[in-house]
């Protein structure tokens, strides 16, 4: 049997859930005027960028939210709201990184939209 998140894995771009992992679903809209849509919030998996030693650094919350419309599910608009995680190192406070997933985009079947957003590294 199939877990939600493998459910889930099958709808959302491939191999999105390797990174991230889903906070909330929300199913909004009018029934009666068939408008309606989901909200898939989506936070980053906490694992400090490879290169870097997790023990250096610490988890410091995420960046704002970025809003990407997905293909549809079942006529249903998709949104993902997602938000990646940025990491403080702990002696050097003023010193911060963020996961770069320039590698990930190059094979992957991410909405264009979606793998611009995961390749930048700004802030």
């Amino acid at each position: 049997m199939l877990s939600h998140n493998e459910i889930l894995g099958h709808f959302l771009p491939e191999n999105l859930l390797e990174y991230f992992e889903i906070k909330q679903i929300d199913l909004l809209g009018e029934v009666s005027t068939q408008s309606m849509f989901y909200n898939i919030y989506l936070d980053e998996i906490n694992t400090v960028p490879l290169g870097y030693e997790s023990q250096e650094y610490e988890s410091k919350g995420f960046s704002s939210s970025s809003v990407i419309q997905d293909f549809p599910i079942r006529g249903k608009g998709v949104y993902l709201h997602i938000r990646k995680r940025r990491w403080r190192h702990k002696q050097r406070k003023n010193e911060i990184i963020q996961n770069d997933y320039s590698f990930v985009s190059a094979g992957s079947k991410f909405t264009l939209e979606l793998a611009a957003f995961l390749k930048d590294t700004g802030r």
